[in-house]
């Protein structure tokens, strides 16, 4: 199992290609894709600011994954899950 560490450094470096691809300056009108990419990562800083601090490592990783991945066209993912 990886550690904690390793996983969360592969969560930010999606995060940041994330950040990377919305800024490149090319206007973004596919809101089929946009709206589920949005709702990925904002289920997943929820997650995250739980007040008492108990998040799912799991739940986050797969969210950023989910994002990127309709992001970048890498696979088919169900985004509702």
């Amino acid at each position: 199992m990886q550690s904690e560490k390793l996983r969360l450094r592969k969560i930010q470096h999606l995060a940041h290609e994330i950040t990377d691809e919305m800024h490149k300056g090319e206007e973004l009108t596919h809101l089929k894709t946009l709206i589920p990419v949005i709702d990925n990562l904002s289920r997943a800083i929820g997650d995250l600011t739980d007040s008492y601090g108990k998040y799912s490592l799991d739940y986050v990783e797969e969210k950023v994954k989910n994002a990127h991945a309709l992001l970048f066209n890498k696979e088919k993912v169900d985004v509702y899950l």
